[in-house]
C-alpha cells in the first residue's frame, strides 16, 4: 500500500493534470497551476513509483475551521480506499493543528458521508469560507453540496 505523503513541488504538474481531468468531467472544480503551487503546503499525495495517483488539500480557513478540497484519485486506482486514506490524513493533520471543524464542498457527498461527514445547508457555513468562491465560474450559483466533520471527541485510526 502506497503511503499518503506531503506533496512536493515536483508533484504539482501531475496534481494539476489529475485535478483538472476530473474538473473537465464536471466532478470537481478546476485548480490553476499557480493555485496549487501557492498552496503546496496544503496538499497530500499518494504516489505509485514516480506517478501521483491521488491528491487532496487541507486548507485552513480560520482558527476553528479548515476545508478539505481537491480530492482526486486516478481512475485506475479507485475503489482501493485511497480517497478515504487521503481524507483521514487531512483529519489527522487538522486534529494536530487543533482545528475542530472540517468542511467540504463537493459533487460527491456520498463519499464524505461514508467517512462520517454530515450534510449541511451551504448558508450555514461561515462567510469566511466563501473567500475563493467569487473566482469560481459557477459563482453565485454554486451547485456543490456542503458537508461538515467535527473532530471533538472523535478518535482517528
Amino acid at each position: 500500500m502506497n503511503p499518503v505523503e506531503k506533496a512536493t513541488i515536483k508533484d504539482v504538474p501531475q496534481m494539476h493534470q489529475l485535478i483538472n481531468y476530473f474538473a473537465d468531467k464536471g466532478d470537481m472544480l478546476a485548480r490553476s497551476l499557480s493555485d496549487i503551487y501557492e498552496n503546496i503546503r496544503d496538499y497530500f499525495v499518494v504516489r505509485q513509483d514516480e506517478r501521483v495517483i491521488a491528491c487532496v488539500a487541507l486548507h485552513v480557513s480560520w482558527s476553528d475551521l479548515a476545508e478539505i478540497k481537491s480530492v482526486a484519485v486516478a481512475e485506475d486506482s479507485q475503489e482501493q480506499g485511497i480517497g478515504a486514506r487521503l481524507v483521514e490524513a487531512c483529519l489527522k493533520e487538522a486534529r494536530e493543528l487543533g482545528i475542530p471543524t472540517i468542511f467540504c464542498l463537493t459533487y460527491k457527498p456520498a463519499f464524505f458521508k461514508k467517512l462520517g461527514f454530515s450534510q449541511r445547508d451551504k448558508m450555514e457555513l461561515p462567510h469566511k469560507v466563501w473567500g475563493e468562491c467569487y473566482r469560481c465560474p459557477k459563482f453565485p450559483n454554486c451547485d456543490e453540496v456542503a458537508l461538515i466533520f467535527h473532530l471533538e471527541g472523535v478518535q482517528l485510526g
